[in-house]
């Protein structure tokens, strides 16, 4: 069922109109960024969006989103920290930076409007060839196959490719049999329907192939081992990274924030509480004590333990350890940080922060009164 071979090429494009098609046009689901009147602009914000994040996720994030910035001109126009801002909490927050660079761009060269040409689109920061095809595709009706993780685990299974998808000659060839299926009069639809399927049927454990349109073509189903497909090389253990951080009340019971470097990191332009990474040999005080040390210059008394936050990024998993502090000597300066500020508990909001930092506000909101410093030294 190799692109090179014309028969199963036949049948499968021949299944593709009479089942998948017409089973897409039942069962896909009501998504904001679907139907007829979706614009190029909010295709490609939810393109970016859906980037390694779930459905049910991206939705209200999209929703707020376009409500705050309709058109690139509005996105343009706003502050980065009001773009991430809206972002906050959806993660990969360079998708976010990309974004508003791009928006620029689009005012500047191209008046405000998605180009419709896939070599201009291709062209724009953050828009590799998956995002191009999809784009171009949804948008503007171009015959462009595409090929995310859901198509791979679907054409994988229907093939029963024995390569290993993560290696560049597999996604090779499984680009080549998307583009020989694509239906160029309806490659929007053929395109949104794979995903779908992948989404809703055909997915990663307990595939639903009783109900799927495809299963009489399908080279996985017939040997009854779908979840054998799609072959990955086994992942290497994620790391775990103990990190500090200071609450640092001043004498008015003001917390110090921090803001990350906006030109470095994942994290990026986002605020946070300082610290750092845990070294070996250290107890988590004195951690704390001496990240504030390099990365702000204050000399700091570190106190009780506010909480511990839990979080698991895309490639390592952290425990946040929060402790109360106060400074002994220094004032603070950005030697590894943007800006900083002293903010009171109902004044966090005005800032981006990450999702483990929002844990370390929980624990500071859930405090029957607002922290005073005396109270922890």
């Amino acid at each position: 069922m190799s692109p090179g071979s014309s028969h199963p090429i036949q049948t499968l494009r021949l299944a593709i109109r009479r089942r998948l098609l017409p089973w897409f046009a039942r069962n896909a689901r009501p998504l904001p960024w679907r139907g007829a009147h979706r614009s190029p602009y909010a295709v490609w914000i939810s393109e970016i969006m859906l980037q390694q994040t779930r459905v049910d996720t991206v939705i209200p994030y999209f929703e707020r989103f376009l409500a705050r910035f309709p058109d690139p001109a509005a996105l343009a126009a706003a502050p980065l920290q009001d773009v991430l801002k809206q972002w906050e909490g959806l993660g990969y927050y360079s998708r976010a930076r990309q974004i508003h660079r791009t928006a620029h761009i689009l005012v500047r060269d191209h008046g405000g409007r998605i180009p419709e040409n896939p070599a201009r689109l291709a062209s724009l920061p953050g828009l590799g060839p998956y995002t191009t095809a999809a784009i171009a595709s949804f948008a503007f009706g171009h015959p462009l196959a595409v090929l995310d993780g859901n198509v791979i685990r679907v054409l994988a299974r229907l093939t029963a490719l024995p390569d290993d998808v993560g290696r560049s000659a597999a996604k090779t060839k499984l680009q080549r049999l998307a583009d020989c299926l694509l239906i160029r009069d309806q490659s929007a639809a053929v395109n949104e329907a794979w995903m779908e399927l992948g989404a809703l049927i055909c997915t990663p454990r307990s595939p639903r192939c009783a109900e799927c349109p495809m299963r009489g073509v399908c080279r996985a189903a017939r040997q009854s081992q779908p979840e054998a497909y799609p072959v990955k090389s086994k992942k290497p253990k994620v790391p775990h990274k103990r990190v500090g951080a200071a609450v640092i009340l001043d004498g008015k019971d003001r917390i110090l924030i921090a803001q990350r470097n906006p030109e470095r990191g994942m994290l990026a332009g986002l605020w946070e509480f300082p610290g750092g990474k845990q070294a070996d040999g250290e107890t988590m005080p004195e951690c704390i004590a001496r990240e504030l040390k390099e990365e702000m210059g204050l000399n700091i008394d570190v106190g009780a333990h506010l909480v511990t936050v839990h979080h698991a990024y895309s490639h390592f998993t952290i425990d946040l350890h929060a402790h109360f502090a106060r400074i002994r000597s220094g004032r603070p300066r950005h030697a590894e940080c943007a800006d900083h500020a002293w903010v009171r508990r109902d004044e966090f909001d005005a800032y981006p922060f990450s999702k483990a930092d929002h844990g370390i506000i929980r624990a500071i909101r859930s405090l029957p009164r607002p922290p005073r410093r005396r109270d922890y030294f």
